[in-house]
């Protein structure tokens, strides 16, 4: 290396454990201890034996760069990130830039072994050393296991102990509630507190405003059936009276042939599968519509021919026990255990929406009625009382309550055809007969076993059946007296619906299944001419309801199905 290197060439220097090529251009005398002016100059002395380190890491660098400036030797990486935060040589304090720093061609490094693992003694310590570690790490994640197995087991106790404290508070919460109930119903108040108007709702219920809260045990004043009401029903009654004389049964009615060879022609889920029960039914013989009521707390409109669901009405916080159509369908009436009866109207785009929300009783709403007028129903409580109300406001006229200290609560109830007579069922197993301009109790039949169910008359006005647990009877209203009895079921099975059809020429019964009775006179005997089983599986037909002209039968179970009974072939819905 004596000698002058020419420009353009390269220059190579080599050492015992790295070797460095510059171009030429940078290089313009001799290597020695005397300094160049050139650009680029240097002095550089090294043996077979020693080692250039990174001026900042003092290690042997892996990417080894040097200085244009100082000739101090670095590592790559470490050079560049301090220039990029300092902007300057870490030693010298010399600005410096990426540009004045130029990489330097090694040969492959070999890092030598650890003097531990330079002989077996050491990789013996090195072993122990990791196994100890191991074992360390292992006592303290097992230790971890043990305290997350204890919290585990502590939060299980407290769940299960809180379970069972929310399990005791539920029934005894249950408990008071009945105990306030039965409370209510035998040591009424007469105080009267001020009159609340239903507020309407403009939704389907779900945000409904609600009436002021009365005073525990206080009644509401009522302003009663006024005299025009009185002339409109009376006027009513004999309209009907009239036709009635002249009625005959339509030729289009099914006969007791056509009804012998009924079998199930559709089923239809109506109601959710988490709460299932069809609890009350009704149709609309003009549209051929039917409603349900379930302990799912909807109400659904279905329309039968099509087999399509028209409506799913939601509102009531508990079960629905009673629903009734209002003349061509332009509203209808729902009562609830919740104690409330909703009042829903038809809506410009064909849906229902609730119009009111009448909370007059204190307790489950059991049965809705409405008037042949159509402009008035009346709605029975277990509250042991009977409302009477005007459709098109919402307004309760009256509320009839049993006398002080009475324990009976309603269970039932329906219009006589001709308007001015109410029949009730209550718990106690009476059957109670009302006049309703006078809302006086002007009849009574007792007889039955448990509480009276259902309660229907016939269209000729003169039959009344009513269901207990322990059957059907059949009363006489012409001269106020039982005249037959039918214990379809065995004495652990109720009665749960009875009802006759529009043309009072049959009888439809239905507990752990449904009977149709025909029709005959007092003397006569009421044949059973048909029986159609319980296919829901749950053993309990819970409502039953002849189509017009008796051409179906719908039936409401246990389940979740609208089961519709008839003729084959008889434009039958396919099943949804």
């Amino acid at each position: 290396m004596s000698e002058n290197l020419k420009k353009n060439d390269s220059a190579v220097v080599r050492s015992g454990l790295l070797h460095f090529s510059f171009p030429l251009s940078t290089l313009t005398a001799p290597i020695s201890k005397t300094p160049n002016p050139s650009p680029f100059s240097f002095s550089l002395s090294l043996s077979s034996t020693s080692t250039m380190n990174c001026s900042i890491s003092g290690e042997v660098p892996e990417e080894p760069v040097v200085s244009k400036n100082s000739g101090l030797l670095f590592e790559k990486r470490l050079i560049e990130r301090h220039i990029l935060d300092y902007g300057k040589c870490p030693i010298t304090g010399e600005p410096l830039t990426v540009d004045d720093i130029v990489p330097i061609k090694t040969g492959k490094i070999v890092k030598p072994r650890p003097v531990q693992a330079a002989s077996i003694p050491g990789m013996l310590g090195m072993f122990q050393n990791e196994w100890d570690g191991l074992m360390l790490s292992n006592f303290a994640l097992e230790q971890q296991l043990h305290t997350a197995r204890q919290e585990l087991s502590h939060a299980l106790y407290q769940h299960d102990a809180a379970c069972r404290v929310i399990a005791r508070l539920k029934k005894e919460r249950d408990e008071a509630r009945s105990l306030l109930a039965q409370a209510e119903r035998q040591f009424p108040v007469s105080a009267p507190n001020a009159v609340t108007a239903n507020v309407p709702v403009l939704s389907n219920g779900k945000r409904a405003a609600e009436d002021d809260e009365l005073a525990p045990g206080a009644k509401k004043i009522h302003p009663g059936i006024s005299s025009s009401i009185i002339s409109e029903l009376t006027d009513c009654n004999a309209a009907l009276s009239q036709q009635r004389k002249k009625r005959q049964i339509p030729a289009t009615l099914a006969p007791v042939e056509a009804l012998e060879a009924y079998t199930q022609i559709s089923s239809h889920p109506l109601h959710k599968t988490n709460k299932q029960g069809i609890t009350c039914l009704d149709i609309l013989y003009s549209k051929d519509l039917i409603a349900t009521g379930g302990i799912d707390t909807n109400a659904v409109i279905f329309d039968r021919p099509s087999g399509q669901i028209l409506s799913t009405l939601s509102g009531h916080s508990k079960k629905v026990t009673s629903i009734k159509f209002v003349a061509q369908g332009e509203s209808f009436l729902t009562g609830s255990a919740d104690k409330t009866v909703r009042l829903w109207q038809i809506s410009d785009d064909g849906n229902y929406n609730c119009k009111h929300i009448l909370k007059d009783h204190t307790a489950e709403v059991q049965a809705v009625t409405v008037h042949a007028t159509n402009n008035y129903f009346v709605t029975a409580s277990l509250d042991g009382s009977w409302s009477f109300y005007e459709l098109s406001s919402g307004t309760c006229l009256t509320q009839v309550f049993e006398p002080s200290g009475s324990s009976e609560g309603y269970t039932s109830a329906a219009f006589h055809p001709d308007g001015l007579i109410l029949g009730t069922g209550t718990t106690e197993s009476l059957v109670k007969i009302w006049d309703v301009k006078s809302q006086a109790n002007v009849a009574r039949f007792d007889g039955h076993v448990g509480p009276v169910t259902a309660i229907s008359f016939s269209e000729n006005g003169y039959f009344l059946a009513t269901a207990a647990h322990d059957g059907v009877k059949l009363w006489d209203l012409r001269k106020l007296k039982n005249f037959r009895n039918f214990s379809p079921y065995d004495p652990e099975t109720p009665t749960n619906s009875v009802e006759f059809d529009h043309s009072g020429s049959y009888l439809a019964v239905a507990g752990s299944d449904i009977r149709i009775y025909q029709v005959a006179n007092v003397k006569s005997e009421w044949n059973c001419i048909k029986t159609f089983p319980d296919l829901s599986g749950t053993g309990k037909a819970t409502c039953v309801k002849f189509g017009p002209d008796s051409k179906y039968i719908a039936v409401g179970s246990m389940d979740r199905n609208l089961r519709v009974f008839g003729m084959l072939g008889d434009d039958a819905p396919e099943e949804s």
